[in-house]
């Protein structure tokens, strides 16, 4: 069984999942929240309270991957900063477990999930719920993106992964040739 941590980061509301894909690929839902921050806050308290969390988190459903939302700014600069300075604390929990992050623009995640990378939220609950045979949609929209980035890993990194093998393998063919000829001359 694959387990990954899905993440769609924000100051404000992070959402995170737990999606597992078993031996026959049958892709399910082991956990999902929203981890919420009082704006009224200091900035390094609300940091600390995200860092905190994942930490628990990773510590808890033990992910073997991580994948997050790759985040495109046109908003304003405050919400910007605000949204790198907590991905980089999710950055160093996933670090300090030891864990790599894979990063998912949301338009190819939205086109993994529903077909379109221009889908609202609404279309990418019902998608969720749908390909995870679940009674009802994950809400608010930050878990089901949260749900959705986890989904679009477990079906896109096999053949990511079968991709960069293929890659080393040729490098080191490359790398054997070059040797060979080297050792003629």
């Amino acid at each position: 069984m694959t387990t990954v941590l899905g993440i769609d980061p924000g100051l404000d509301r992070t959402g995170w999942a737990i999606v597992t894909r078993n031996a026959r690929s049958v892709l399910s839902l082991r956990a999902c929240g929203l981890i919420h921050t009082d704006a009224a806050q200091d900035l390094p308290k609300r940091l600390d309270y995200i860092f905190r969390q994942f930490q628990q988190i990773l510590k808890t459903y033990a992910p073997d991957q991580v994948a997050m939302e790759q985040n495109f700014f046109l908003k304003r600069a405050t919400t910007m900063a605000n949204t790198v300075m907590t991905r980089g604390v999710i950055i160093l929990a996933c670090e300090q477990a030891g864990k790599a992050i894979t990063f998912y623009p949301p338009r190819r995640v939205k086109m993994m999930i529903c077909g379109t990378g221009t889908a609202d939220k609404k279309q990418v609950q019902r998608m969720v719920q749908l390909t995870l045979n679940l009674d009802k949609a994950p809400s608010p929209d930050d878990t089901a993106d949260a749900v959705a980035i986890g989904i679009c890993h477990l079906k896109t990194n096999p053949l990511a992964h079968q991709i960069n093998v293929k890659a080393a393998f040729l490098e080191k063919l490359k790398a054997a040739r070059e040797q060979q000829i080297k050792k003629r001359n």
